[in-house]
């Protein structure tokens, strides 16, 4: 579990975007980043080649277009996310509340348990150094 990679903010908003809807162009991605980040379409490409590498992302083709498909799981590295949030920003050794995410737009009900589970193997893990 805790070889989970930690995607960086920029990675993270890119994959949130991928998890929504996959496979997806660099064209539609940077649509969607260059309201947040007003950034150039070079600087898109350049992150998603980036995040390819890493192994974060799966590129393949459609056509002329590149596509890009998350390799990472949603609720395991929102887990581990929000873990190292918890740990190392606000330095608490037990799992934030689950209740914490109810409302979120990005997790569903279904995915609720799951991200509670993760969240105390994690803290157990960490607890266990």
């Amino acid at each position: 579990m805790s070889m989970i990679m930690t995607p960086n903010p920029t990675e993270l908003e890119i994959l949130k975007l991928l998890w929504k809807s996959q496979p997806r162009t660099a064209k539609d991605i940077h649509e969607h980043l260059s309201l947040k980040y007003g950034w150039s379409y070079s600087s898109t490409r350049k992150t998603l080649e980036r995040m390819g590498t890493k192994g974060i992302l799966s590129v393949g083709t459609q056509g002329h277009k590149k596509i890009f498909t998350a390799n990472l799981e949603k609720i395991p590295t929102l887990a581990k996310c929000m873990r190292d949030f918890a740990a190392n920003v606000l330095e608490l050794d037990e799992p934030l509340p689950i209740t914490m995410f109810a409302d979120s737009r990005l997790i569903g009900k279904d995915e609720i348990d799951e991200l509670d589970e993760l969240l105390q193997q994690l803290a157990k893990e960490e607890k266990e150094k």
